[in-house]
Parts: structure tokens; sequence; C-alpha cells
């Protein structure tokens, strides 16, 4: 796969004319020579000429040959160097992400999003900081899906884009393996192949054979066939020479099998001739070609768009699938599954550096994770079977630029988990614990929306089914006479991994326990943690957490009224300490009430040095036990 210039990371070529009077490297730059013109630049950096200017044209080089984690390093020696080109911070950002650097991407990108002067490349750069942001999540979304490269296909040259010929049930591709180089990247000009496998199956044995010259040419592009389910009508891409002030573009053209023999392609009509059109796939039903585009009226550098065929071989106008799918990046290489459901390719969707692969689920885009996906280009999906295909790569570990690997999607282990939890009843005064039995145990969300009810057994216990995305939930059991008792449960970083689960069901439970203590009027209960400033009654926000655990006392336990106390030690004067504990009594109370607590509920109560815990205190450890926050129970309502 080759990236053009003019559309970003989708196309199969590039290149445009010179003009002017331009260094050698310059002009094989301009002709979209890349790979000639970095070691042309590269030789100018080491001999100490125009190293920003230099490095940056090296940069551009592997970014407009589609090797932009190649382009990091120069783009950030031309930046240091001080090059004068505005885009450069944009796409030094884009390199790290191609690189996995997240956390680094996102900061450059943001910077750009805030600073850039180039205001579409600014829009673009706030999204892809989002993507950036989002790319640490995708790397843990790893799935159980299997790949294995096809290596009786692949070959030290790009191998691309695999279609299956309905008739003869070969394996049809792109590869550059013969022929001439082409100098945008140094690989050979891309022509369509052919494998029948021995093994269809396994994707294994067979010969790999070229198709006939009708469509293949010494120096033109050819990728990405598709054929209508009755095998009479191919579509592929293919550029032109670039004898036309020296671009090569892409279009889509099609052949109809007809007498024994395949007609001399020709150009389809929904080609745009201002842009690139390419990597069509027809949808199962035949008539439905979905193909990338680069024309003006997208949503970014390339958009997805869809036409129907008629009778005549003549589409219909191209429709644009929307900002569901497309971005203000590249999207590109559709395929539709055997089910109906689209898959396409796409670097503007949160992924994990280049182009990734997608499904659309219930309209939403979903990554299909690792291994499927990676930090390099995986893109061109095309399905065998119900859930076994090909998808093209160009990660570490092949044997060219880009490979073709085997998948196989296999069903997600799933996992449900439970509250696990015990209700029991502490007896204050001997410490003891007993199961309470046939109690209803309320569940509640992280908002505090009431979930589902359950009921103890005998011995206490109850079991509640919980929702299999990570959150965090209240369970709540309520007695007459007893304070609410409370506790939280939640499953976040709870699930496995896909290769721990041992089942297709899981059931994994998290314990939690639930103590009721009764309420016995006028009896202190000492508020642990609430600690102030010296001399001082402001709430800290360390205190403010105790408190809020005392705001959800009041709210489970409406029916109480209470006496919030604080006390003092022995030191200082009596009566200053007598007002200074008045003062942090108020100030507590007047958080809670700021809580929506009803003022005629609690009361503000300072006892200065008056009721020590510990009379004859000496050491700071039992200062302190004098220096604390209680609360009773003075009224309990009807």
């Amino acid at each position: 796969m080759f990236i053009c210039v003019t559309a970003g990371s989708a196309a199969l070529l590039s290149g445009c004319a010179a003009s002017g009077s331009l260094s050698k490297a310059d002009k094989r730059f301009a002709r979209g020579e890349y790979e000639t013109a970095i070691g042309l630049y590269k030789a100018e950096v080491s001999r100490g000429k125009n190293g920003a200017a230099a490095n940056y044209r090296v940069a551009e080089s592997y970014r407009l040959s589609n090797r932009i984690e190649q382009a990091e390093g120069f783009y950030k020696a031309a930046i240091d160097g001080g090059v004068k080109a505005g885009e450069a911070p944009f796409y030094y950002g884009l390199a790290l992400k191609a690189n996995g650097k997240f956390d680094e991407a996102a900061t450059q990108l943001d910077s750009y999003a805030q600073n850039g002067a180039n205001r579409t490349l600014a829009a673009r750069a706030e999204m892809e900081a989002r993507n950036a942001r989002a790319g640490n999540d995708i790397v843990a979304l790893r799935t159980n899906n299997e790949i294995m490269a096809l290596d009786q296909v692949n070959s030290p040259s790009s191998d691309f884009s695999a279609t299956m010929m309905p008739d003869t049930k070969e394996l049809v591709f792109a590869s550059g393996r013969e022929g001439r180089k082409y100098l945008g990247n140094g690989e050979g000009f891309n022509d369509l192949y052919a494998i029948k496998f021995d093994d269809a199956a396994k994707m294994t044995g067979g010969t790999v054979r070229k198709l006939e010259p009708i469509f293949n040419s010494e120096n033109k592009h050819e990728a990405s066939a598709t054929y209508t389910p009755d095998g009479k009508m191919v579509v592929f891409a293919r550029s032109n020479d670039g004898s036309k002030k020296g671009y090569l573009s892409v279009d889509l053209w099609s052949s109809f099998y007809k007498n024994g023999a395949w007609e001399e392609p020709r150009l389809i009509n929904i080609n745009d001739r201002s842009a690139d059109d390419f990597s069509p796939a027809f949808a199962p039903d035949g008539q439905t070609l979905y193909f990338a585009s680069g024309r003006k009226g997208g949503l970014g550098g390339i958009d997805l768009y869809k036409a129907t065929v008629g009778p005549n071989g003549r589409f219909t106008p191209a429709e644009n699938l929307g900002d569901q799918i497309n971005t203000l990046g590249n999207d590109n290489f559709p395929a539709v599954a055997p089910d109906g459901t689209l898959y396409f390719s796409s670097d503007g969707h949160p992924g994990l550096g280049k182009l990734d692969i997608y499904t659309v689920e219930k309209g939403k885009v979903k990554n299909l994770g690792a291994p499927i996906n990676s930090n390099g280009d995986d893109f061109a999906p095309y399905f065998t079977g119900k859930d076994v295909g090909v998808f093209s790569s160009n990660r570490a570990g092949g044997k060219g630029s880009d490979d073709l690997y085997m998948f196989r999607k296999k069903l997600l282990k799933l996992v449900t988990f439970y509250a696990d939890g015990t209700l029991i009843e502490r007896n204050d005064k001997t410490g003891e614990t007993l199961p309470v039995a046939n109690e209803t145990v309320t569940l509640f969300s992280a908002t505090g929306k009431k979930l589902q009810e359950v009921t103890t057994g005998v011995d206490g216990k109850f079991k509640v089914r919980l929702d299999t995305a990570a959150a965090s939930y209240g369970l709540v059991a309520d007695r007459d006479g007893y304070f609410a008792a409370r506790n939280s449960v939640s499953t976040v970083g709870r699930k496995p991994a896909q290769d721990q689960l041992p089942n297709e069901l899981n059931d994994i439970t998290v314990p939690v326990m639930l103590t009721l203590t009764k309420i016995v009027k006028n009896k202190a209960i000492v508020v642990e943690n609430i600690f102030y400033d010296y001399d001082k009654a402001a709430i800290r926000p360390d205190a403010a957490l105790e408190l809020d655990k005392m705001v959800q006392t009041l709210v489970d336990n409406p029916k109480i009224t209470i006496e919030l106390s604080s006390h003092t030690d022995s030191r200082g004067r009596d009566a200053y300490n007598l007002v200074l504990s008045q003062r942090r009594a108020q100030s507590a109370v007047d958080y809670i009430i700021g809580k929506g607590i009803d003022k005629s509920r609690i009361t503000a109560k300072g006892y200065g040095e008056t009721q020590p815990v510990l009379k004859a205190a000496k050491t700071e450890d039992e200062f302190q036990r004098n220096r604390r926050t209680e609360f009773k129970v003075t009224k309990i309502g009807e």
C-alpha cells in the first residue's frame, strides 16, 4: 500500500510535477520519488547543509510514502533546528502517535490545536489528541481473536488487499513483487495476483500466479479487486502512468466476464476526476459498492462512499457514509461481512497509532483491538467465511512492507459479576455478630438510582447480579431501630484478560459485608479523622470526606435527629477551648446542612475540655483521643 500526497493515507501512489529552480533532492521530492529524495536529503544533513529544511523533507518523504513512524526523529530535528514549516509540529505529533507514544502525542497535538496557524489541521489536531489520549485504553482492548501470517503468499514486497474469485475460489491480492520499481517508495509497481490454496480452510499450499495482462500493466498500480457474487463483474483500482503533470492518480475500473473471457477494463462512472478513488468492495448483494475517495465535499482526508450498480453496469451517484463513520482523518478499505456488517480501516477513530480495523455495531464504531490491530497499518479486511478472513498489515515481524494475515474471530468470553454479600448485626456490648435473615438489601447505582432488591437467607447471605460493564454500586440494608447498613462494591479493574478466563461464560463474585448497628439514644459515637488546623475551625478537605459519610448516614436514616459535638484537650484556657469547640462543631454542622440536610435534624455543641476520654492525658496520642468529634442520636422519629 502506498500513501497519496493529496489523499493522505489511503491511495496507492503519489507524486507531483517539479517546478522552478530546485535542488536535485527537491526535484525528486516534487516528482514523488521519495525513496531517492530521502537519500539525497540525508546526504545534505550529513554535510551540514540546510539541516532543518533537509530533515523536514526527510520526514515528509517518509510520511508521504506511508512510513510516518520513521519520520519522528527527523521532524524533531527539524523543529529543534528552527524549520519554518508551520505544519511540522502537527505531523510530529502524528509520528509520535504512530509509534505508540500516546501521552507525548496528545501533548504535542493539543499544543498545535491551540496555536497552529493552519486551522484545518488545528481542528484535526484536536481530534487526534483525543484519539491519542484514548490510545492506552485501546492497547488494553485485547481480544482472543486469532491471526496467522499467510507465508505461502507473502513476499519481501508489499502484499495486501485480498478478495476471493467466486468461480475458481482463488484468493486475489495486490503485490509489488515483480517488475519495475516505483520511485515513490522504492518497491515494485503493484499488480494483481491469485493463489488457489491446497487447503482452503487453513489457507496453506498452492502456487501464486499473476492475473492476466488485461488486469496488469508495467507502469501503473493495480490493487483491491472485488467481485460480484456471480463472478461476472470485477471492480479494481488502477493508477494512470504519471505522464500527465507527473501525478499518478487512482481511479476505479471494471470488467465483465462474457463469452468465456474478461472484457477490456474501463473506467466506471463514479470516479472523481480531481481525486483518488480506490479500495472498492462489493456487499454480499452484488449491487452495493463501497469505496474510498479523497473527493471534495467529504469530512476529511479520505472518506467512505457507496453506490449501487444497475443492469447496464452504471452506478448511481456516490453517497457519503456520513460522520458516524467518516472523520477528519482517513477512512478507507471497506468490507462487508456475510451477515451484512460493515468493516473498514481508519486513522481518524481512536486506535493504536496508524490505520486500525473497525466494525460498525448498532450504529457505533468499534475498534477490533489486538491482535488484529497493531501500531502499524492494519487494513483491508475481507471475509472468506462467517468469522474467518484475511487482512493486510505492515506490522513488525512480516516479510515485507505489507503482508497478508488470516484472522479468525472467536467468541468473546463473557463475564457476569455478582455481589456475594453477608448481612450481620453487631452487639456493641459483647462485640459478637449474628447473621440477619429475611432482610431486604437494596442495590443502588453510583448516582443513587435504585436498581434491585434481594432478601437475605437464614445465614444472612445474599447474591446480587451486577452489570457486565465495570461500575461501582452501593448496597443498603435498613431495619427499624438500627442504623442503615451501607457498603460499596465495585467491578472496576476486576475483569480478567480473555486468556485467563476458563469458560465461555464465567461468573465472578465480589465479596461484601453489611453490618447493622442498633441505635442507642444519647450514646456518643466518635466520627474518626475530623482534624482542624491549629486554632482554626474551618473544614479541611480531609475532614470533608469524613463529614460526607455523616451526610450519608443522615440520608440513610431519615428518622433520626442528632447532636454533633466537638471536644478539645485540656491544654489552653477553659473558656477559650469552649468557644473554639463550639466554633468547630458549628462549622461541621454548617457543612452538613450545606449538603442538603434539614437544619432541624442536627445541632452543634462544643464541650471544650469538659468531657475528656482520658482525664489524665499526658502524651500527644492521649491528647489526640480527647480532641475528637462525636455525634449522638437525640431523637428517633416515627
